[in-house]
């Protein structure tokens, strides 16, 4: 079984949902597998992986919503706030999401479903780099 692996690095604008489905299937054809399976691993802990909604960008609002209700921003609330208000809910909304995903591989494309696509869910308000780890076995 051969593998391909490569690290993507996503630039983020602080807090958003940024696609990447396009930069993860230009990896998949890269890497010249045709059945398999893709791993996308995020390689930090207040930003996080989703599969979700790639059509109406409704859903994306209503999520970024939800979380903020869900997680607010209240330094009152936790012990650990070294980096400011955003720290420690950024590490809590991504603990209740994911840092990994996998995607099954076939005739060499991504097996997402129509309205599906990969994002990465940047927690905090500043801009940062994430570095993704994109394994293909």
């Amino acid at each position: 079984m051969s593998h391909y692996q490569t690290t993507l690095t996503v630039k983020t604008t602080g807090k958003c949902l940024h696609k990447i489905t396009s930069k993860v299937e230009s990896i998949v054809a890269q890497s010249g597998v045709e059945r398999g399976l893709c791993t996308v691993f995020i390689r930090h802990t207040s930003a996080s992986l989703i599969i979700q909604e790639n059509a109406d960008p409704d859903v994306l609002t209503d999520l970024s919503n939800f979380f903020k209700k869900l997680v607010p921003e209240d330094t009152s609330l936790y012990v650990h706030n070294a980096e400011g208000a955003d720290d420690m809910p950024a590490h809590i909304r991504s603990v209740l999401t994911k840092t990994s995903e996998q995607i099954p591989i076939d005739r060499g494309q991504l097996m997402l479903g129509t309205w599906q696509g990969i994002y990465v869910w940047e927690h905090r308000d500043r801009p940062q780099n994430r570095e993704i780890v994109v394994h293909i076995s």
